[in-house]
């Protein structure tokens, strides 16, 4: 941002980026204000002013040398007309944060999923070691104590957002890429619009920088290939994938019941030792050789790397356990909601406690993801003992043709020919579902909107 912006005005204020943003401009010494639809998210902690609702008046009262607007809010919206009538300068988030990374030596993680616990890991990684980085995550990391960290040290390790095409706003020095899988169909119409995305986010890295990626996503080895013919100078390109074959590579790994999983890790071939995190799931084995090569780029060691990730436990929303009912069913919650993350997610629940049944409710995310991804979400939920589908969570969308939570159920029937995924609706979920739950169970809920409260209720009246 100019050196003249010293007010700013953030609309959307109690979202996870929002929020983490603000708490970076204010430790930068910006007046930081904000508004928010929802005036009891609990990313709202009091320390920046915040408005309910959205008004013109806003502008009037604070007088912003800035307007920064979160992603679900419209360019027509009344205050945001308001700050354009009066000459004030109108920054989307991406703009605002990469206006502060690409000043810095800049990590930036990228993908469709895993960029969350990506980040939470390589930035507790670089706090812990002494290397005093800012960090901005899209989720509050206990480990952490926040979602954003402002450090006076030169990396900037922050998760960028692909799912509006504005990731390419930044040039990081070390570029992350965990995934390149198909996802935000309304932004990205083909599966090779993401491709190309993520190429051109990987070819915008500095002159010299570094492209970490994974070798075991079909979508990120097509963006690989892109770079490997690319005409610009960068710097080196690292791999990790299972095995020993790549620049990083785990294998032998061995679930821990309860939680946690290890794993023996290489380097260009070479045993380094045993990894043993407590978070579980292989997702989470891929995630942290991501973390763990751009600390090594950035003179990390492996050993040091290791023990600070064997005491992460996680990031919010995350596999998450909410805690234990009187009748002993365990209650666990997951942002999970594209098809890939569902499997990622039970498959590791499942490895953590294999001799307990998997009760899922889970809610739709968008209703463009529900029309494309529903035989696929269908397939996912499948592994679970029971699912239950809430009613989509439109995220500000419109319906559209076949994108209702009913898809899911159909092709779970059609197509699997069983009857464990059934619909429910919002208010008598937990009634339905407790009818089906017995001592033991896991109850966990599913979903990036707010399915996550009715976990929280149960848990709270059982």
């Amino acid at each position: 941002m100019n050196d003249d912006i010293k007010r700013v005005h953030l609309m959307g204020l109690g979202g996870a980026g929002m929020s983490a943003l603000a708490r970076l401009l204010r430790a930068r010494d910006f007046e930081v204000t904000g508004c928010d639809l929802d005036i009891h998210s609990h990313y709202l902690t009091g320390e920046i002013p915040c408005e309910c609702g959205h008004s013109p008046t806003h502008i009037d009262k604070y007088t912003p040398d800035a307007l920064i607007l979160s992603s679900a809010v419209k360019r027509d919206n009344p205050e945001v007309l308001r700050a354009q009538e009066l000459g004030v300068k109108v920054l989307s988030r991406a703009q605002a944060l990469s206006s502060l990374f690409n000043q810095s030596t800049g990590i930036g993680i990228a993908g469709a999923h895993g960029k969350t616990t990506t980040t939470s890991m390589t930035g507790l990684i670089f706090l812990k070691s002494g290397m005093d980085p800012t960090i901005y995550v899209g989720a509050n990391v206990p480990d952490i104590g926040s979602n954003a960290v402002s450090g006076s040290g030169p990396h900037f390790v922050a998760e960028l957002d692909e799912s509006d095409g504005t990731f390419e706003l930044f040039h990081p020095d070390i570029a992350i890429i965990t995934n390149a899988d198909w996802d935000h169909v309304d932004h990205y119409p083909t599966r090779e619009d993401v491709i190309n995305a993520f190429t051109r986010f990987a070819d915008g890295r500095k002159d010299g920088g570094t492209l970490i990626i994974c070798a075991e996503d079909e979508g990120a080895s097509h963006v690989y290939e892109a770079q490997k013919t690319c005409s610009k100078s960068h710097g080196q390109i690292l791999r990790y994938g299972w095995g020993k074959s790549w620049d990083w590579g785990a294998y032998d790994l061995v679930n821990s019941e309860g939680g946690g999983i290890s794993c023996t890790v290489s380097h260009n071939g070479q045993d380094l030792g045993r990894l043993t995190l407590s978070v579980s799931g292989e997702h989470n084995v891929m995630n942290s050789l991501a973390a763990i090569a751009a600390a090594d780029v950035c003179g990390i060691g492996f050993t040091t790397s290791a023990k600070i990730l064997g005491s992460f436990h996680g990031s919010e929303r995350r596999m998450q356990v909410k805690g234990t009912t009187a009748s002993n069913i365990l209650v666990m919650d997951d942002y999970a909601h594209h098809p890939s993350e569902i499997s990622a997610t039970l498959r590791a629940v499942r490895g953590i406690y294999p001799h307990r049944r998997i009760v899922v409710l889970y809610q739709p995310h968008r209703f463009s993801r529900t029309a494309q991804f529903a035989p696929q979400i269908a397939q996912a939920l499948s592994l679970a003992d029971e699912a239950f589908v809430l009613p989509v969570y439109s995220a500000g969308e419109r319906e559209l043709s076949h994108s209702s939570s009913s898809e899911i159920i159909h092709f779970s029937r059609a197509q699997l020919a069983g009857e464990r995924i059934s619909s429910v609706d919002f208010d008598s979920a937990l009634e339905v579902v407790a009818q089906s739950l017995k001592s033991g169970d896991i109850f966990l809920t599913m979903g990036a909107g707010n399915v996550y409260s009715l976990g929280e209720k149960f848990l709270n009246e059982h």
